[in-house]
């Protein structure tokens, strides 16, 4: 299975803008790329529409690779934001596909989950994985949160990592307090015997980088022993749910270009 595992050092540190940007990148350069959002909490409900192409009568009840689940009546925000971000529509099989647990409570997986009288099964999405990966080139598969959240009472997002055995970019707030986040990522990943691909900043105001910033990004590469593969730059259009890659200003999308040349895909 062809793809990246995106993860960060927190939640709400970019990794959502980082996936959407990268996916949409490869899709320009005719690579057939699908997003996974293996689980999401804080969705929404709402009508089908938009991005999900509604292809066949809806029906209760959908197989997807010799298992049944029930449509989901949510949508889900961040599989939201790639698909728009590198317009795509898909049907609602793929969409299921591309997110098997999909909770209402924005709380950790684990307990939405129980608030939902269920429990998050890795194999489940290993599964949902690698059928988008016998349909698409490249999968780019968005994490909940940062390296440890539970998925359940005695699983990590670490063993989905594992599991999923996708190299893993990590997503970094470029600012202060970064060196000693980032740092205890890689570590606990690389403790693991997982493949890290690099480190990318993504900029959340509009301040100019400075010499704290260039800091951090050599710090963390010296003691990381990792690659820093750039900075995506503060973009207010980035915060607006229904995006078109094509319309970004062309700095940014001249920075995720630097990106995925580094990374040789």
């Amino acid at each position: 299975m062809k793809g990246l595992f995106i993860t960060g050092t927190d939640t709400d540190i970019g990794k959502t803008a980082l996936s959407a940007l990268l996916l949409a990148e490869l899709r320009k350069r005719g690579i057939n790329a699908a997003p996974m959002k293996p689980m999401q909490t804080g969705c929404k409900r709402k009508p089908e529409t938009g991005n999900l192409k509604l292809e066949k009568e809806q029906a209760d009840e959908l197989q997807v690779s010799g298992f049944k689940f029930q449509v989901s009546p949510l949508s889900v925000p961040d599989l939201d934001y790639s698909l728009s971000m590198a317009q795509m529509e898909v049907s609602p099989e793929t969409y299921q596909t591309m997110a098997p647990y999909q909770f209402e409570p924005a709380c950790s997986p684990h307990l939405a989950a129980e608030m939902a009288g269920t429990e998050i099964d890795i194999s489940e999405m290993v599964i949902a994985a690698r059928t988008l990966a016998s349909e698409y080139e490249f999968v780019i598969a968005e994490g909940a949160g940062g390296i440890i959240v539970p998925l359940n009472r005695r699983e990590t997002m670490l063993d989905l990592m594992q599991a999923l055995k996708l190299p893993i970019i990590i997503a970094a707030r470029p600012g202060l307090g970064t060196i000693n986040h980032t740092l205890l990522t890689i570590r606990t990943l690389r403790s693991d015997g997982l493949d890290i691909l690099g480190v990318v900043f993504v900029a959340s105001t509009p301040d100019e980088p400075g010499i704290i910033e260039d800091d951090n990004a050599a710090t963390i590469e010296q003691f990381g022993k990792v690659p820093f593969l750039g900075t995506i730059p503060y973009c207010a259009q980035l915060q607006t749910a229904k995006l078109d890659y094509s319309a970004l200003p062309l700095p940014l999308v001249a920075s995720v270009e630097k990106i995925v040349n580094q990374l040789g895909i």
